[in-house]
Formats: structure tokens, C-alpha cells, sequence
């Protein structure tokens, strides 16, 4: 029979790979530096490759250490996954999910969807991140989350379960020219500035895609941090920018130097929902969760 490594090592090499330091991932291990150490130098034996790199003042993955350690990191959430599974039950959903959610969307969804999680569920214990979506999915193949919640992956590695599809909306300076109206079509946008938030969030894709659309033109030397600040940017007349409706529904409340469209002629909207690794032993968790998403987001859409 091939060699394979035990679930300790796995274990001591992926704490290894995260502290960069063989006293703090033998504490984190709960064993002596030198059994942490020896296990180490154990495997690299058996494996016959350094994992490791030793060098004074830095310790590191070599790069045959550090695929391993995501492939070991891999196989130890599936062995999480399995424990969770066969302890799982109705009132825990396994018992704990860690859940990362856009900063575009959990933050004015996630309040109306924990009470009523918290009902059906009283034992489950829920640790979220708010990370970008680009981030999010990295987090959700490599382990350290276990459930993403936000717009469709691009990737084929991930199961999908969509919650709702939430509109767009076009903002503009409140004394814009568009100012007056309440749809504006893709020939009007011509030539006009679009600001956007940074790399990594999906919502700069949909405003190229609609600067591509009608001609407007992409602010390249500025890019928002949050939709708070891209609402600044617009209400002092810097550019129009893209607004999703759960914010606009949570933080446009009293707003006087802003004013909502919809562009006609132009699929203002994205698919948001929940989604996980595909194969995951915690899927059925996962559907779940959204299942309650889902009504949750229908109930909110419902109120005026």
C-alpha cells in the first residue's frame, strides 16, 4: 500500500503553512515543538520532497509545500464535512457554518435573514466574513469559508442556489440633467462618467458592461471602497455610478442629492444567492440555508 501521510501531519503542516512558526503551530497543535518538528521532517522523508523552506528568520512553504498544504487544507475540511454530516440534525445544520457574504449585499440582507435562521435553526452557530466577491470564491475552493452568499461565481467549481434577482439602479447628481426622469435609455448615457468600486467586486463588471452598452465612459482614476463612498462621489457631482437595491432600499432614506433610474434597453439586475463548493459532503446544509434566504428575501421585497 502507497504511503500516506496521517491526519496529524496533515494537520501540523497546514498549522505550519498559516503560523510561519514552529513554536506557535506546536502550541496551536497542542504538542511539543520537537513532536511538531519531527512529524514534519517525517513526512518530508516519506514524501520525498522539502515542504518546508528553514531558512534563518523565515519559515515558509516551499512551492511543493504549499500545494500540498492547500491540497491537505482540502482534505481535512472534507473530514470536517463527514463529522458534521453525520452529527447533523434539523435544529444545527451540522452545528457550524462560516458563512463570507459581499460587502455589497450581506450587510443589508444578512439582518433580515438571521432571525428567522435563528428560529429555524437555535442551535446553529454561524461565523460571518464580509469579504469581495472575487476573495469570497478563492476563500469558499480553498476552505476557509465554508458558504459564500452573493453574486453568481464565474467558475464552474461551484453549486449555486439563488435566493433572488436583485434590480440596478443608475444614480445621478439630483440637479443632472437626467435628474428629472425616471428611466433613461442606453443612448443617453453617452459619453457620460461612470464611477465603480475597485477590483475584485463583480459590480465594476456590470458597469462596464454598461459603459460598453451605451458609450459611456469608465472613471479610471478613481475607484470606490464601499457604496457609501460612491454615493458621495455622485451626490457632489463627481460621475453616475450603480446602485444595488437592497442598499438602496437600507441607505437612500432621506437622500436629498441623489436620484434612482433604471436604464431601459439594459438587464439592470444580478442573481444573488448562495454557493459552495461542488461535491461538497455539506451541500444539503448549504440548500438549506438558502431555501430560508429565499423566503427571506421574497418577505423583504414584499414590504413596501
Amino acid at each position: 500500500m502507497p504511503y500516506r501521510p496521517t491526519i496529524r501531519q496533515l494537520e501540523y503542516l497546514v498549522t505550519l503553512g498559516e503560523t510561519g512558526h514552529f513554536g506557535e503551530a506546536a502550541k496551536r497543535c497542542h504538542v511539543s515543538q520537537p513532536t511538531l518538528s519531527v512529524q514534519i521532517a517525517l513526512l518530508e522523508q516519506r514524501l520525498g520532497c522539502a515542504l518546508i523552506d528553514r531558512t534563518p528568520g523565515l519559515i515558509a512553504p516551499t512551492p511543493a509545500g504549499a500545494d500540498i498544504i492547500a491540497s491537505a487544507r482540502t482534505v481535512l475540511n472534507t473530514l470536517d464535512g463527514m463529522v458534521a454530516m453525520a452529527s447533523a440534525n434539523r435544529d444545527s445544520l451540522g452545528g457550524l457554518i462560516r458563512l463570507g457574504a459581499v460587502p455589497t449585499f450581506g450587510p443589508y440582507f444578512l439582518p433580515h435573514l438571521l432571525p428567522r435562521l435563528r428560529q429555524e435553526y437555535p442551535q446553529l452557530k454561524l461565523h460571518i466574513r464580509e469579504e469581495r466577491p472575487l476573495m469570497l470564491e478563492e476563500q469558499v475552493l480553498n476552505g476557509s469559508i465554508d458558504c459564500g452568499l452573493g453574486p453568481v461565481p464565474d467558475e464552474d467549481m461551484f453549486e449555486f442556489a439563488e435566493i433572488f434577482e436583485e434590480r440596478i439602479f443608475l444614480g445621478v447628481p439630483r440637479g443632472h440633467r437626467l435628474g428629472g426622469r425616471e428611466t433613461v435609455d442606453l443612448a443617453s448615457l453617452a459619453h457620460e462618467p461612470l464611477l465603480t468600486l475597485g477590483r475584485g467586486h463583480r459590480l465594476l463588471d456590470t458597469v462596464r458592461d454598461l459603459a460598453r452598452a451605451s458609450g459611456a465612459h469608465l472613471v479610471e482614476d478613481y475607484e470606490g471602497t464601499s457604496l457609501d463612498a460612491l454615493r458621495q462621489m455622485v451626490s457632489i457631482d463627481m460621475g453616475l455610478s450603480l446602485f444595488p437595491e437592497l442598499y438602496v432600499r437600507s441607505e437612500f432614506q432621506g437622500e436629498q442629492n441623489v436620484h434612482l433610474l433604471s436604464v431601459d434597453g439594459w438587464p439592470g439586475s444580478r442573481t444573488i444567492g448562495f454557493f459552495w463548493r461542488r461535491g461538497s459532503v455539506r451541500s444539503e446544509h448549504y440548500r438549506r440555508l438558502a431555501v430560508l434566504g429565499k423566503a427571506a428575501a421574497a418577505n423583504l421585497l414584499a414590504q413596501t
